[in-house]
């Protein structure tokens, strides 16, 4: 073997490179499911990026056209423009990220939870029962100390979160509430 191929060798092999293609082969064993936002939520979200652009936009008008020249006081005009390229481009990202990284994985031992740039995780040996209220088409995760995380996630997708928990932890309580159910006919995994 040449010298140049253990170096291609070597650099196709290092240990970030090796890292990587664990953290990858591990997220593709992670589950996903993506947050159900409702149409007014999305309305939102398109409007704050749409006003990110428009107030970047305008921005980078206002420092083409009129500069500094106008400004009696240089620096707060620079302090301005970038103060104003800083909040529009802030608001885009923060909108993108809600709603592109918006969902629950469940990656093994984990219920991880991302909204956004907000994430959380929980411990799935910590679920006490997993409850799906028919009369309000809502799944909700209770945990032992009886704190409690609704699943807003499409509801065709319900059965296979549920079974995504109870292949981790298959102990756990699973209850369907019917608008006409009665605790004696709670469905039981």
């Amino acid at each position: 073997m040449s010298k140049q191929s253990r170096t291609f060798i070597h650099i196709l092999f290092t240990e970030n490179t090796l890292d990587f293609t664990r953290a990858m082969l591990y997220n593709l064993h992670m589950k996903i499911f993506r947050y159900k936002f409702t149409k007014l939520m999305y309305a939102f979200i398109t409007v704050a990026m749409a006003f990110g652009i428009a107030v970047f936009a305008i921005t980078l008008w206002q420092v083409i056209d009129f500069g500094l020249e106008h400004s009696a006081i240089q620096a707060a005009t620079i302090v301005r423009y970038v103060l104003q390229f800083f909040v529009s481009v802030s608001l885009f990202v923060i909108a993108l990220l809600f709603f592109t990284s918006s969902y629950y994985a469940i990656d093994g031992k984990k219920l991880k939870t991302s909204l956004g740039f907000l994430k959380s995780g929980y411990e799935i040996d910590k679920i006490d029962t997993v409850l799906l209220d028919r009369t309000t088409d809502k799944l909700s995760v209770i945990f032992e100390d009886d704190s409690c995380i609704n699943v807003v996630i499409d509801s065709d997708r319900y059965d296979k979160f549920v079974q995504s928990i109870l292949d981790v932890k298959p102990s756990i309580e699973y209850s369907i509430k019917s608008k006409t159910s009665t605790e004696d006919d709670d469905k039981k995994a």
